[in-house]
């Protein structure tokens, strides 16, 4: 049975050597079953972990493994000539490796040369070997060049350590499919202004007041408004994340150079996304130099209150739609109201932090989601790409928000 959501896309399903290329069947069996037309390529190691045969059954077309097998029809050129898109999955470090330097010496690596469509890859791996510095460079060049990449999920992995490197589900991977092969472009015409990232209050040149916020769920924002068509600015806090493509992204670490930041370009914007963890205090007295330890005698660090970003932001507000985020670790929702109402928001986003499923650094997440004069709702735990779409379509619906006080002649999504 179809519900021919790909119908008519042709899909190249490309399978390296990972334990985990027998969940590419699955993911297999999805994409016919959403009509699409899949041709599975594999490496040679990927034939160590699952026979060519299985994915000929179920794709009804031969398995291409081998760049010089059939050269006279070149698949490496009319497979991906015909291609929607080309999914790698999962994907080791070394054929990430391989991609981001170009290397062509199998017929993957030179389908990724001859590529005309999207490129998408979902790296599964074991260790520490997805957070490697190196791996993160080829994964961040890819990106860099419009390459879609899933990253994987937290978990038991197959050495039985726990860690990040899990292929992600395959409700994940189909979803980011339909939106790579069938964009939306509902927020096109939009200006969406975002925060993002920690802030960092400096007491001397080496010490600083923080917070565990790694900017994930602001910059899955970010990349998924720009996706749909809209002109984004990222507003980043420090992070180690990328750029998303297609965002431009203005770098601050103070609380007080984000609000600089945003209040310069809060009459360009049509929507703020407050995501940021900004810190809500600071060191009364910061040190030009390093403090050393044996200078310390012992006094309290004295601190004072940071601005209130988003309370600045609501009085110079025209049209713009404001939502802001809540980072709690009890009553979400009376936190979350009292927030909605003294900010005048249009949609406050309330998300757990402290404990195993803290918001705070995962890549998934379950949020409380408030509007003024609704109940609130649940959106249950997903991962933050996926999510930042559906926040993306709450938001569409503020139009009529009673807070917002926007004119008639005012775009509305």
């Amino acid at each position: 049975m179809t519900d021919a959501l790909l119908a008519g896309k042709h899909v190249v399903l490309a399978v390296t050597g990972s334990i985990a290329a027998y969940k590419a069947i699955g993911l297999l069996r999805l994409l016919t079953q959403r009509g699409a037309t899949v041709h599975v390529v594999m490496t040679e190691s990927a034939k160590q972990f699952v026979a060519p045969l299985t994915f000929e059954v179920l794709s009804g077309s031969p398995v291409t493994d081998d760049l010089f097998s059939g050269h006279h029809d070149m698949k490496h050129l009319s497979l991906t000539e015909h291609a929607d898109l080309l999914l790698v999955a999962p994907c080791t470090a070394n054929t990430l490796a391989k991609i981001a330097l170009g290397l062509a010496d199998d017929v993957l690596g030179t389908m990724a040369l001859t590529l005309q469509c999207p490129l998408m890859i979902c790296p599964a791996m074991d260790g520490e070997m997805w957070t490697h510095a190196t791996v993160q460079a080829h994964a961040k060049i890819l990106q860099s060049r419009g390459v879609t990449i899933v990253e994987p999920e937290k978990g038991e992995l197959a050495s039985g350590q726990w860690g990040q490197g899990r292929l992600a589900t395959e409700d994940t991977i189909l979803t980011t499919v339909q939106t790579v092969l069938q964009p939306r472009k509902d927020w096109q015409g939009e200006r969406v202004l975002i925060s993002a990232g920690p802030t960092q209050e400096p007491i001397d040149p080496v010490r600083f007041l923080s917070n565990g916020s790694s900017g994930k769920m602001g910059y899955a924002i970010a990349e998924a408004a720009a996706a749909r068509g809209a002109e984004v600015v990222l507003v980043s806090g420090p992070t180690q994340l990328a750029c998303p493509v297609g965002v431009t992204r203005v770098p601050v670490v103070t609380a007080d150079e984000m609000l600089q930041a945003l209040s310069a370009r809060f009459e360009w914007a049509t929507t703020l996304v407050m995501a940021a963890a900004v810190g809500d205090f600071r060191a009364k007295e910061s040190y030009s130099h390093k403090v050393k330890k044996e200078q310390w005698n012992g006094e309290a660090l004295q601190l004072e209150r940071t601005p209130d970003i988003l309370l600045a932001l609501s009085a110079q507000r025209t049209n713009q739609r404001m939502i802001g985020f809540a980072a709690e670790t009890d009553e979400l929702v009376e936190h979350g109201q009292s927030k909605l109402h003294n900010k005048q928001l249009d949609m406050l986003v309330a998300n757990q932090v402290g404990g195993e499923h803290s918001a705070f650094g995962n890549d998934s997440n379950e949020v409380i989601v408030l509007t003024p004069n609704t109940a609130p709702s649940s959106i249950p735990r997903m991962p933050k790409q996926q999510l930042a779409d559906v926040l993306l379509d709450r938001i569409k619906i503020l139009s009529t928000s009673p807070q917002s006080q926007r004119s008639a002649s005012q775009p509305i999504l």
